[in-house]
């Protein structure tokens, strides 16, 4: 029987533990945390107003070709001139002093000499792209794939590039990032999951660590929900085991019971509608988020095209098989981070490109080969390249020790899916690979260009904070590349 001392809900969750887990239990806060902006927003269909401050699936601008993204992001900066971007000018001049100027972000260990790449390109696919041998299952995918050969950032920091990418506006922190946007604007096609979800390494965060997935200025709402990197991937999804069957049941109908009594007290509170509804969602969560992060069901072949039997894909592959089966399930958006900046590779580049390349190669190859056996690549835009690339002279002396500095002057990185064109390469670098110079492409462009292929104008896709319309590309140049869409 109730009585007039009758528990807050938040007070109720806190002192119970019937299982919701930490997973749910940060989705529900993030609702919370919610009422208070929707309580400002104004009334839908008015102007000025900010889209409806929920997760329900929302009409795009136009017809999407995708509805759903994964991100392969790779922190530190990819060498382009040694896997995407071959430069026989480069090789030919190998030791020789470049002749053109160069911005170092480490002064002490600058140098000039051409450093050729010691590594061989060849031809793969129908459409001949020239491809590393240090990518050679990537190599299997370029008739699927369109590498854009000449990304530009004009900055050669990773924490600037990094926002760049993903908040639209280099260096700047406190913005919602590009995932934030996308399920703003779309809301999500899964009743059970999150749906913009982050895949985090054993080697710990990324660098600029939780700025990569921020909602910004948005409500918690959007931001990213973080999956760990090993097993179990959500603490305490399971309930303990004296609170389990019946007597968790018990709980959550004693909650809801709560929830009605109050909405009955206060009739109209849309709010609290969606509220209740989220509570009832983590229920379902707790079987749903379990389901979709058991790979032991997947066939043995399955398995084996991720490299998950063996150690040096192993971990990397475990995270592109679940990247697949969340999308699967109707997570709209999906990213998958590196500890730290292994790209980074300004020291011992000859075996350390080798060695993160030896880890990623496989598994995100088979990823896009496995979205495509199940008829799922179409609808599903793949992404995996890093904030910036290096330069082509040396950073020490030219030796088997040698590495390359950063460079956000000209990079490389590569989209299949989800509308992309494969089978193409899209821009150039000069003559060594120092700077874009034929179809620069900005981090803007390349936003610009997802949202269009998920539906989106973002021209369009406003946020009212600050007392101002606030968008991904914040009044900043930007073009859809149209020649990359197919």
């Amino acid at each position: 029987m109730l009585t007039d001392q009758i528990p807050t809900r938040r007070e109720f969750l806190a002192n119970s533990a019937f299982g919701v887990g930490a997973f749910a239990l940060a989705h529900l806060m993030g609702q919370d945390k919610l009422l208070s902006a929707a309580e400002a927003a104004k009334a839908p269909g008015k102007p000025g107003e900010n889209l409806p401050l929920d997760l329900r699936t929302r009409m795009p601008h136009f017809a999407p070709k995708a509805n759903a993204m994964i991100s392969l992001f790779m922190h530190g900066g990819p060498s382009h001139v040694d896997l995407l971007d071959p430069k026989p000018e480069l090789t030919a001049n190998n030791g020789k002093d470049y002749n053109s100027d160069v911005v170092f972000s480490f002064v002490n260990r600058a140098s000039k000499k051409l450093f050729g790449s010691p590594y061989k390109f060849a031809k793969h696919g129908q459409c001949g792209t020239d491809v590393s041998e240090l990518l050679p299952k990537i190599a299997e995918i370029v008739d699927d794939m369109c590498v854009i050969r000449s990304m530009h950032t004009g900055h050669n920091g990773h924490e600037v590039s990094i926002r760049y990418f993903h908040g639209g506006i280099a260096g700047v922190t406190g913005r919602p990032t590009m995932g934030s946007w996308i399920v703003y604007g779309l809301g999500s096609e899964s009743q059970n999951l999150p749906a913009y979800m982050v895949l985090s390494d054993p080697g710990g965060h990324p660098v600029d660590g939780t700025h990569n997935w921020s909602s910004g200025f948005m409500p918690p709402l959007y931001q990213g929900t973080v999956l760990r990197a090993e097993e179990p991937r959500i603490l305490n999804l399971d309930p303990p085991p004296q609170l389990r069957g019946s007597l968790q049941q018990q709980n959550l109908a004693f909650l809801e019971q709560l929830n009605r009594r109050h909405l009955q007290q206060h009739p109209g509170e849309t709010e609290l509608e969606a509220r209740i509804a989220s509570y009832e969602l983590a229920a379902a969560m707790q079987t749903a988020a379990k389901e979709a992060l058991d790979i032991s069901k997947e066939p043995a072949h399955i398995h084996t095209l991720y490299g998950l039997d063996r150690p040096e894909t192993k971990s990397y592959g475990e995270r592109c098989l679940i990247s697949r089966r969340l999308v699967e399930r109707g997570v709209r958006f999906v990213q998958m981070f590196l500890g730290g900046q292994p790209w980074d590779n300004h020291q011992s580049l000859k075996t350390g490109l080798p060695a993160i390349c030896k880890a990623t190669d496989q598994p995100a190859a088979a990823l896009v080969k496995d979205l495509k056996q199940r008829g799922m690549l179409d609808s599903t835009i793949v992404h995996w390249g890093g904030e910036i690339g290096r330069l082509p002279v040396c950073e020490g002396e030219l030796n088997d020790n040698a590495g390359r500095d950063h460079n956000g002057q000209g990079f490389s990185i590569w989209l299949a899916g989800g509308g992309i064109k494969g089978g193409m390469t899209y821009g150039q670098t000069d003559e060594v690979g120092h700077k874009a110079a034929v179809d620069i492409v900005t981090p803007n462009d390349y936003q610009a260009t997802l949202l269009q292929l998920l539906g989106l104008d973002h021209t369009k896709l406003v946020y009212h904070s600050n007392g101002r319309e606030q968008r991904l590309i914040d009044g900043r140049p930007a073009r859809v590349i149209k020649e990359i869409l197919a």
